[in-house]
């Protein structure tokens, strides 16, 4: 894993940062635009916390939906899927979850 510079520069200036984003927070928090703050030692967890958040926040009702009809589907037409190697697949991040 590398590390960029302002990871490394962090190091010393991350109480600096720290104080700053104190201070941006203490003038911009208000009741019409909060700042919530994620708790994210465990990021797994910190990114399922702030996606139940982020839903929680979004007003839902049910609708009500006409049951929907699929069509019968064709027989086969001699298709045959391409060759795995021959496409870049997104790797299987869930497969770690588990």
């Amino acid at each position: 894993m590398g590390f960029s510079e302002i990871d490394l520069e962090s190091i010393t200036t991350g109480e600096d940062y720290s104080r700053a984003r104190d201070e941006m927070m203490l003038h911009t928090d208000i009741p019409e635009a909060p700042w919530h703050v994620v708790e994210s030692e465990d990021k797994r967890r910190a990114r399922i916390n702030m996606i139940a958040h982020l839903l929680s926040a979004i007003p839902y009702q049910a609708v009500e939906h006409e049951p929907i009809r699929f069509p019968d589907r064709p027989p086969p037409r001699g298709y045959g899927r391409s060759p795995r190697d021959m496409h870049t697949y997104v790797p299987d991040h869930s497969a770690a979850l588990t």
